[in-house]
């Protein structure tokens, strides 16, 4: 078959054997060393390397932390690596082993670059996104419905959604926890899993109580997906393409979207309210196809910092050098690279840090050291809490809008009969398709050098607060339509650079 097609698509036909279908199912426990990518290495002498210090440590001068040179570069020897792992220690502060050891192999991920494991990546963590946001306006939507079918006043049943927002809020903050402790890998599966199971319960609930306690459960797995996936996209990323975090946000809108199937349809009796239910099994489903795609279909490597972290620096070069072979690139980083570089792990048996040591560096996060910098100088100090205000208010603002928008819609005119129920989710779905291109939008302009984040993300939140306060001044349907789809595009916009 394969003779008789064109050399192009023996090549597609080829890459799609290869990628997908010589292994359908892979292991997701498998352990990894270097010996299993052996064709990846290139002595560092000879390798193409993206150094962030020009030449030596007395040629960095108008070098930012971080900033790579565009200009590809060989013949580095181990003095040139150490001088660039110098310097970024003293503008990070940071320079214990761990600390070292983290920035070389940030190194090796910037000098492979992007390629196909980030862009799988990409698409993996961005289930992530889009569960979240597909169970925030689900539940949304079908709070009309569990007023029918349970009982309570329109009124009540948005203490629903208030269930949903205290399990995110518990599943943030432990995923975070959770994820230094455990793996990434094992938090990032273990996310939608729950997501999943307790979102296909939700459609057998019994009881309004009951299904707000399935809710307050499933979103305790969905609340960790932002900062999750966030972090693992970040850790493979190489530096020149930090961007793609931004670009990250454009599955959030896709959720939306997701969600704007109708889910019920308006009737009195609980035996013919079903709805709700089904809808709840089919993003029920949704979530857990997008936890078998992680698990089984799609090799995920363990994050080689958490790796670094446990003292397990073997299998941290190991997914290294996987991350090379998916990309067809090729790696200079050895186990011993890494001690010269940091130490030598035999000299210091405790090098990976303890679970304590762990936590701790979690919570230095909130320390008076960490925080008293943010307020060195008055300009700063200003700055800083402005972003403060934005996360706060942007934090209030979404869950009074967008999670009861169907609510809006429906009771959009004054004084007449509450809109058709096809009418609003017709509405609701027009709001999610003008709302994904935002986060395209954002993907642009953050590296624009006339607007930069700072632009794009002052005048994005800006129009979204002038466009939420014109949604107010009539109740016309049209109108609240157009409103609610300006609001929706410039939301994503401002998602896309604040979460980035």
């Amino acid at each position: 078959m394969e003779t008789s097609l064109r050399p192009w698509q023996s090549r597609i036909l080829r890459v799609l054997r290869s990628r997908f279908f010589s292994n359908p199912f892979v292991n997701p426990f498998r352990k990894h060393k270097p010996i299993n990518f052996e064709d990846v290495y290139t002595p560092l002498g000879i390798a193409e390397r993206h150094s962030s210090v020009p030449s030596s440590p007395t040629a960095n001068k108008g070098i930012e932390p971080g900033q790579a040179s565009s200009n590809a570069s060989a013949g580095w020897t181990l003095e040139d690596l150490r001088a660039e792992i110098d310097f970024d220690s003293e503008t990070s502060g940071h320079d214990t082993e761990y600390d070292r050891k983290s920035k070389v192999i940030n190194k090796a991920i910037q000098d492979i670059g992007m390629g196909w494991y980030q862009y799988q990546l990409f698409v993996l963590c961005g289930f992530g996104w889009l569960a979240d946001n597909l169970w925030l306006q689900g539940i949304a939507l079908i709070l009309p419905s569990l007023s029918r079918e349970f009982g309570p006043s329109t009124t009540q049943v948005r203490y629903t959604t208030g269930a949903g927002f205290v399990g995110l809020c518990v599943g943030s903050f432990c995923w975070g926890i959770a994820s230094d402790i455990i793996g990434r890998r094992i938090a990032f599966n273990a996310t939608l899993f729950l997501g999943g199971v307790f979102g296909i319960a939700v459609g057998a609930a019994p009881s309004w109580i009951a299904t707000c306690s399935l809710i307050a459960s499933l979103c305790v797995g969905i609340g960790g997906n932002l900062p999750v996936d966030g972090a693992l996209f970040l850790e493979f990323l190489p530096v020149v393409s930090a961007r793609f975090l931004t670009l990250l946000s454009i599955w959030w809108p896709c959720g939306q979207l997701l969600s704007s199937v109708p889910p019920g349809v308006e009737c009195c009796q609980p035996s013919q309210n079903k709805g709700w239910r089904y809808f709840t099994y089919a993003i029920g489903a949704i979530t857990f196809f997008m936890f078998a795609c992680r698990f089984f279909l799609i090799r995920l490597y363990e994050s080689p910092k958490f790796l670094l972290s446990r003292g397990r620096q073997a299998e941290a070069v190991a997914v290294i050098y996987g991350l090379a072979h998916h990309n067809r690139k090729r790696t200079w980083l050895t186990e011993e690279i890494l001690n010269e570089i940091g130490g030598n792990p035999t000299a210091k048996r405790d090098q990976g840090l303890s679970k304590i040591e762990l936590i701790r560096r979690f919570f230095e996060r909130f320390s008076a050291d960490r925080i008293a910098p943010l307020f060195a100088t008055r300009k700063l100090g200003t700055m800083t809490c402005l972003v403060w205000v934005c996360w706060a208010t942007i934090g209030m603002g979404f869950p009074l809008f967008n999670a009861f928008l169907p609510q809006y819609l429906e009771n959009s005119g004054k004084g007449i009969a509450p809109t058709p129920t096809n009418v609003v989710y017709r509405n609701y779905l027009i709001t999610s398709v003008v709302g994904v291109p935002g986060s395209g939008f954002a993907y642009f302009m953050v590296e624009n050098k006339y607007i930069g984040r700072k632009g794009t993300m002052a005048s994005a939140t800006l129009l979204t607060g002038i466009v939420l306060f014109l949604f107010t001044l009539s109740s016309e349907p049209t109108y609240q339509l157009i409103m609610s789809s300006l609001e929706a595009f410039f939301q994503n916009i401002m998602y896309g650079v604040l979460y980035a």
